[in-house]
């Protein structure tokens, strides 16, 4: 969602190499959108070697705020004007925030700031927690520092290097820090009842999903919470495993999402700026969403299939904008669909769609319910289109319901005809391989109110 640009606006932005795949544009220009805030922020991929100049050149630029990630994050406290004390504690920063009177800027870690903050929001409370940290990489390290500064009881740290389990305990210098080899972990479970889990490795991450870093199902029956620091795909094997045996399991992606907002607060500190729950689940739909591919929700199916009111309810329930294809070129032609058909023929509006998906694609188009023509997705280019615009929903329906649902509906130029309930029947045996071959997901509308299908939509893509 584009913001307007002058000579006042705000410049943020994140360094790191590489930065391209990162979602942090995603989240602050969603919430700058949200706060009505002149912001804009953007990618800087810093060469090695240039993380010093990259510093020092933001601030000259007047740049506002910065995020820092792999593998600047301890390398740049060198370069600032004040460390937050968690932020030194660790020896990581991930947070720069401008400061005039210092001339440069302030280091956070909005990290462990942020997975603190999603913790809480699920209702975990490290005081007094036994904490059982997977792995001794670089994000188990600061996991570490964070849940005995919030008064953890115990934190074991499972690792299949134990010399690597041993330097973080030693770093933290707590006796409640436990180093172990992995291969020991019944030894844990021995120890304790329930304790909260908290997955730091790359095990699980696509495409590696079908592998947890822990196997055994009698570990996951003494985990009461779980989090993994993996987030795509959303529920690794080990949220899975972990919620089979009862356990709350959130993703990393609430971490990221937290993290975002706690610098974005940071950044707008002088403006009063706090972001509100309901801004915030926002921004993670949007999150679910593209870590899913879906980007948008599009309705594919035959005229009648209930397209345009289960369109409404998603829209309604997920707070997303509408783009009903038909509507978007009868506005843009002035001119209706029987129109186009009788004066310029079926080819042209076929051509119109195709144009309006190119530019659905091309301009990046996102967090949409898109409802399309019965006759869009049978040109082979427009199903291409399709699958980079969003995840696609065939709502199937079988000729009858949809006889039923459109009967004395003299708008629709391809059931012209004496016998209108033939003609469905051959439009959609002559359609239904192509709508196949465009869905992700197919649904079956018979039998099924809007309401129903907009749920198991939802449930299906787990948002």
């Amino acid at each position: 969602m584009p913001n307007y640009t002058d000579g006042n606006t705000i410049t943020c932005g994140i360094i790191g190499n590489p930065v391209r795949h990162t979602m942090s544009p995603l989240i602050h220009n969603s919430l700058a959108d949200m706060t009505e805030t002149n912001l804009v922020y953007v990618p800087f991929e810093v060469a090695e070697g240039g993380l010093k100049n990259a510093v020092r050149g933001a601030y000259e630029l007047g740049i506002k705020g910065m995020n820092v990630t792999v593998p600047y994050k301890s390398d740049v406290l060198s370069f600032l004007k004040y460390i937050d004390p968690l932020a030194d504690s660790i020896g990581a920063v991930n947070t720069l925030v401008r400061d005039e009177a210092l001339g440069g800027y302030r280091g956070y870690n909005t990290d462990m700031t942020g997975l603190y903050r999603a913790m809480q929001k699920e209702g975990i409370e490290l005081e007094g927690e036994t904490v059982v940290i997977l792995g001794a990489g670089g994000v188990a390290r600061p996991t570490a520092h964070l849940c005995i500064q919030k008064g953890a009881s115990k934190v074991y740290i499972l690792n299949r290097t134990l010399e690597k389990a041993v330097a973080i305990a030693d770093e933290v210098g707590d006796t409640r820090v436990i180093p172990m080899d992995i291969k020991d972990y019944r030894q844990v479970l021995l120890s304790e009842k329930s304790f909260f889990a908290i997955q730091c490795t790359s095990v699980g991450l696509f495409p590696d999903v079908n592998s947890a870093v822990i196997e055994d199902e009698e570990f996951y029956r003494h985990v009461h919470a779980a989090l993994d620091v993996v987030y795509k795909p959303l529920e690794t094997k080990f949220l899975k495993l972990s919620k089979a045996a009862g356990a709350k399991v959130f993703s990393g992606l609430k971490m990221l999402l937290y993290q975002g907002l706690d610098a974005y607060e940071l950044w707008n500190a002088d403006l009063g700026i706090r972001i509100s729950d309901e801004q915030a689940d926002r921004v993670y739909r949007s999150l679910i969403m593209e870590v899913s591919g879906t980007r948008n929700i599009i309705l594919e199916g035959f005229m009648g299939s209930g397209k345009t009111t289960v369109s409404d309810i998603l829209s309604e329930r997920l707070d997303l904008d509408i783009l009903d294809t038909d509507s978007a070129i009868v506005s843009t032609e002035g001119r209706s669909i029987n129109d186009i058909f009788a004066t310029d023929g079926e080819e042209a509006f076929r051509d119109m769609e195709t144009d309006l998906l190119k530019t659905i694609v091309s301009d990046h188009w996102r967090d949409m319910v898109i409802s399309l023509g019965g006759g869009l997705p049978l040109r082979e280019e427009n199903r291409k289109l399709l699958k980079e615009a969003g995840k696609v929903v065939f709502l199937k329906a079988s000729p009858e319901k949809v006889y039923e649902r459109i009967k004395g509906d003299d708008s629709r130029p391809l059931l012209r005809t004496e016998d209108p309930l033939s003609k469905i029947r051959q439009l959609q045996e002559e359609r239904a391989g192509r709508y196949e071959d465009a869905a992700d997901i197919v649904v079956d509308t018979d039998g099924k109110d809007p309401e129903a299908v907009a749920s198991e939509i939802i449930s299906i893509l787990g948002i």
